[in-house]
């Protein structure tokens, strides 16, 4: 029979836990102990083992043996357990938060151990505060490892008010079937919770592939789905009206209607001029004998949107420039929302778009 020693060292445990690990996922307390009889080795979870200490925060003797059989049981100490363990990845011992470690330990991946932990001292842990420099360290723990098929966990061992409390903890745990049914069923709660927060954002039902590739189709649906989905049954030529009127009614409520250098936009804007003739006016004529140039405008807005600082130009070319997106129902949508800002009430611009366009359509 051989051993190896893979760790034997003072081990800093916070909240009474320290761990072994082989993978990435987080497990908590309960899933580690699901369906176990010992409450000191959690083992449950593959890959992982959630070890319980007397102490609640400091130093703690700490020993990891190997073996390659079965190692004789260690009947000095006052509580001992053992469990099944398979490391999934590269094994390694692990404190609360990384405050000390990680040690790594050379067990084989996909091998089946059995793990024994034995403790001596776990009351008087329990009742100590954090040993200081140069103090002796008040419990110590002593986990071995050996090839092993697996085989249910087990007490072997129960001396310490702390052992019993945490394995009837243990034996208070729903089993991994049980824990799967439950978390499965949290999933199916928290996925309808998502569905229905979905839901409402969308005034009520789901949106349209249409719409949700649409900007502020959740915004306004929020405000008037019945609203958005009669829109996305209109024809273009409708479509396109409703955006030109919203930017006018935005323009009139946020009293631009006299300046004439709006009032000139707007109407270029009705009467289809293309967007660097409606924001500019036309184009100045070519020289005799020369070509027409051609003049490159591209538009830059720091925020966008319709904002109270900004000048009447600059909230006009925000209102107005949305409705020439190629794509009709894009542009409604979009206009109609940046539309609603200068309204104190946003309903009442939707109320008047129905009123003209959907119950008695005038164009």
């Amino acid at each position: 029979m051989t051993m190896r020693t893979l760790m034997n060292e003072p081990a800093r445990v916070a909240y009474a836990q320290i761990y072994v690990q082989s993978g990435e996922d987080y497990a908590d307390l309960g899933e580690c102990f699901a369906g176990q009889r010992n409450g000191l080795c959690g083992a449950a979870v593959p890959g992982k083992l959630f070890l319980v200490t007397g102490l609640h925060t400091g130093r703690v003797g700490f020993t990891v043996e190997l073996h390659d059989t079965m190692p004789s049981v260690e009947y000095s100490a006052e509580d001992v357990v053992e469990a099944p363990y398979r490391p999934i990845g590269d094994a390694k011992l692990v404190t609360w938060g990384g405050s000390a470690g990680p040690w790594s330990l050379a067990l084989e991946p996909q091998t089946d151990y059995r793990v024994r932990y034995s403790a001596w001292g776990m009351d008087e842990g329990h009742q100590a505060g954090p040993p200081m420099d140069g103090e002796p360290l008040v419990d110590r723990y002593l986990l071995q490892f050996w090839p092993a098929r697996p085989a249910p966990d087990r007490v072997v061992k129960e001396t310490s008010k702390q052992a019993a409390y945490w394995h009837k903890f243990a034996r208070q745990q729903p089993t991994p079937a049980q824990l799967a049914a439950l978390k499965q069923e949290k999933a199916q709660q928290e996925e309808e919770r998502r569905l229905a927060e979905r839901v409402a954002d969308w005034g009520g039902a789901l949106p349209s592939e249409r719409m949700e590739r649409t900007r502020f189709s959740r915004e306004l649906s929020y405000l008037d789905r019945a609203l958005v989905d009669e829109l996305e049954q209109a024809d273009p030529q409708t479509l396109r009206s409703v955006a030109r009127w919203a930017a006018r009614r935005a323009c009139e409520e946020a009293g631009y209607a006299d300046d004439e250098r709006i009032a000139g936009i707007l109407d270029r804007m009705d009467r289809g001029a293309d967007w660097f003739e409606t924001l500019n006016g036309p184009r100045p004529p070519a020289e005799p004998g020369t070509k027409p140039r051609e003049v490159v405008a591209q538009l830059g807005i720091q925020a966008h949107g319709w904002f109270d600082h900004r000048t009447p130009y600059e909230n006009t070319t925000t209102v107005v420039t949305p409705t020439f997106n190629e794509d009709p129902f894009r542009a409604v949508i979009e206009t109609i929302w940046l539309a609603t800002t200068p309204f104190t009430d946003k309903h009442q611009l939707l109320a008047e778009l129905r009123d003209r366009f959907l119950t008695n359509p005038v164009l």
